[in-house]
């Protein structure tokens, strides 16, 4: 009923940027917050970043300052702008999202598959 598509992993040295992107679709009627997990190889899946519907941020302490959440609710839209990058980023990144869809009166939490971001030292 629910789709998140993430996108913008890649390959990139330390010090580099990324952008992800998810989009969300299908039959949504209102999205609650978004937000970026990862995991490590051997790690925990831990937040990353979290933006509310009304635009209210929240940080894991190991990204603040170099990484960016925002959103375009008009396109279902979350993003990730992660600056200065470091090899202790290494993970798959994944987007989540507190949707109600139009036959509920309630959010759901859905997934998305992930998208691996590699920094190289």
């Amino acid at each position: 009923q629910v789709q998140l598509v993430e996108s913008g992993g890649g390959l990139v040295q330390a010090g580099g940027s990324l952008r992800l992107s998810c989009a969300a679709s299908g039959s949504i009627f209102s999205i609650n917050a978004m937000g970026w997990y990862r995991q490590a190889p051997g790690k925990q899946r831990e937040l990353v970043a979290a933006i509310t519907s009304g635009g209210s941020t929240n940080y894991a302490d190991s990204v603040k300052g170099r990484f960016t959440i925002s959103r375009d609710n008009a396109k279902n839209t979350v993003y990730l702008q992660m600056n200065s990058l470091k090899p202790e980023d290494t993970a798959v990144y994944y987007c989540n999202a507190g949707v109600v869809v139009t036959t509920t009166p309630f959010a759901m939490d859905y997934w998305g598959k992930g998208t691996l971001v590699t920094v190289s030292s």
